[in-house]
């Protein structure tokens, strides 16, 4: 799984951090901060950060291509 975050498009609002910690990390008071290709483990908890994200700012794919999920 790969995971692109828009950073023009992130307003911090965190969403993401709280619902999947191991991936998204805020440094500081704004700046999103996050591991581009978790484990697939992990891929319910980044799909739910992503739909959550209020401004839809995450883009997640396979890195095989054979799937694309697009939440931006």
């Amino acid at each position: 799984m790969r995971i692109v975050v828009d950073l023009n498009r992130c307003q911090g609002y965190a969403q993401c951090v709280f619902l999947a910690p191991e991936v998204f990390q805020l440094s500081g008071a704004e700046a999103l901060t996050y591991e581009p290709n978790p484990d697939d483990a992990r891929r319910l908890q980044v799909q739910r950060a992503a739909a959550a994200c209020p401004v839809q700012a995450i883009l997640i794919d396979r890195l095989n291509g054979a799937e694309r999920s697009v939440t931006s």
